[in-house]
């Protein structure tokens, strides 16, 4: 690979996976060619976990992005009229290349992202589940016949392509965060154009371009455009190209590109950020819901959209809850990901780490007690359980996306309900009790686009409608959900009879 690195051996790990393309990571993907870096500036991919240099990837241009769109515009009829069951093979046999180089994947996963490898078993499980699903798509029709109020007239409602698809995704679970929209998308003939956030150019991006030549797609049909967001983002996502604009991430940009899109009549797919809280209620089986607790807010050092952002535990079960869950929060193993037996890696940068840590002192500024860990080493942030916290306090009232769980004492159901709910975000929660209709009820109340019963709110599954309300965003993925974003219905009537007209 062309360039210099700070640390040969990590340039080496990832020029040598079996995954990377021949000539290196350092390219863009437009119309089926690797574009090498040029004169265009480099994004520095670092690893969290050693703050070493990972690779350089080029940093597109504006004009990059027209190209893109310009080359994913013309490929998209071809490609729409290409028989379904064509477009569903490429999409299977991307899926079964994922899972050919999924122990690469777990080396990019720990080395770009700071992900451990239970993070990576994960991700690529869902890579590979939403893969097989979007594959399915291509073979069902979707259209409908609807009866006539006049005399001799047959309705006819057919899905066709929206066309072309541009996909901005985050850091967190960069894979599959951009598997869930680009293969739905190609399955069902539309064309794509991506583009990764700056932090995983490789594994939110450059990984799909690959496995997708390997799989055979024709050029032009997926386009990759790694990029900064403050330089490219607006340009990207305003753009008069795209007939759907999926983005995933926080809820102050997605607002932005949401605006965008529609100023330039193009449909938005929202998923947004979180304050999920998981509900302890007071006839709960105590350990189950710590056991759910430490999973839903330590797992990828708490940076999920869907992870617990705030527990909410019965006055009652207080005291042995917030001890049980800090001493699993203890017990934890912290380290660099590609060591043996790690379960929290660093996050992922400078500004986040920052963000995290100045909730914690603010919150204990403001009250809040820490009841294990608290502090910090590098990108290294220790699970961190507070007690005495209160709903108003930063590190409750925030999307934190950090390894912190506030513990927030209610006395009744129905508090436990106004304190979830008083917050601009509606994306997920659990709730916990031995009487499944109590919680069921508790649930019904809660102003989410998903609720888990027993459970904790990290859970994703490619069958399922995604999704939240609010600032959470707008719009699902996922099966039949993704697909209702992704075609367009087109009415069609036939005349069979001649009609009778008033003039």
């Amino acid at each position: 690979m062309p360039g210099t690195n700070d640390s040969p051996a990590e340039e080496r790990a990832v020029d040598e996976l079996d995954i990377a393309p021949e000539n290196g990571w350092n390219a863009l993907y437009l119309d089926g060619e690797w574009v090498p870096a040029g004169d265009r500036d480099p994004i520095e991919v670092e690893n969290p976990a050693t703050r070493t240099t990972l690779t350089r990837v080029p940093s597109s241009t504006e004009d990059d992005v027209d190209e893109a769109y310009a080359i994913a515009d013309e490929a998209q009829a071809a490609w729409a009229n290409r028989p379904p069951q064509e477009r569903a093979r490429i999409v299977a046999d991307a899926c079964a290349l994922l899972g050919e180089y999924a122990a690469d994947l777990a080396t990019l996963f720990a080395v770009e992202c700071g992900g451990v490898q239970l993070k990576a078993d994960f991700e690529t499980q869902l890579a590979q589940g939403t893969m097989e699903v979007g594959s399915g798509l291509a073979m069902r029709d979707g259209g409908r016949r609807k009866e006539s109020v006049t005399p001799g007239k047959e309705n006819l409602l057919v899905r066709e392509p929206a066309g072309v698809v541009g996909v901005i995704t985050p850091w967190n679970f960069p894979l599959y965060l951009s598997s869930r929209v680009v293969a739905p998308a190609i399955a069902l003939g539309n064309s794509v154009v991506l583009k990764p956030d700056e932090h995983t150019p490789l594994t939110g991006g450059l990984v799909l371009a690959k496995v997708f030549e390997e799989a055979g797609l024709p050029a032009g049909v997926l386009n990759v455009v790694p990029g900064y967001g403050h330089e490219i983002g607006d340009h990207f996502s305003g753009h008069p190209v795209p007939s759907v604009m999926a983005f995933t991430g926080s809820s102050e940009v997605g607002r932005g590109v949401g605006q965008r899109a529609v100023g330039s009549y193009t449909e938005p797919a929202l998923e947004l950020g979180g304050n999920n809280a998981h509900i302890v209620l007071e006839d709960a089986d105590v350990e189950r819901a710590i056991d759910a607790g430490a999973f839903g807010s330590f797992t990828h050092q708490g940076q999920e959209c869907i992870s617990i952002n705030r527990h909410l535990i019965h006055e009652s079960l207080y005291d042995e809850y917030v001890a049980g869950l800090a001493d699993r929060a203890e017990q934890l193993p912290i380290g660099d990901p590609r060591e043996e037996g790690t379960l929290v890696g660093p996050v992922i940068n400078e500004s986040q780490r920052d963000k995290i840590v100045g909730f914690l002192a603010e919150s204990i500024e403001r009250g809040a007690t820490v009841e294990a860990g608290g502090n910090h080493d590098g990108l290294f942030i220790e699970p961190t359980v507070l007690s005495d916290v209160t709903a108003d306090m930063p590190a409750a009232c925030n999307e934190h996306f950090g390894p912190v769980a506030p513990v927030i004492p209610f006395e009744t159901d129905e508090e436990a309900v106004r304190i979830a709910n008083g917050t601009d975000y509606g994306l997920s929660g659990s709730v916990h009790s031995t009487d499944v209709s109590r919680a069921r009820d508790v649930a019904d109340a809660l102003e989410t686009g998903m609720v888990h019963i027993n459970d904790q709110p990290l859970n994703d599954e490619p069958h399922v409608a995604f999704g939240g309300v609010g600032a959470s965003g707008m719009g699902r993925y996922n099966d039949e959900w993704i697909m209702d974003t992704l075609t367009t219905l087109k009415w069609i009537s036939i005349q069979r009879e001649p009609r009778e007209y008033p003039y």
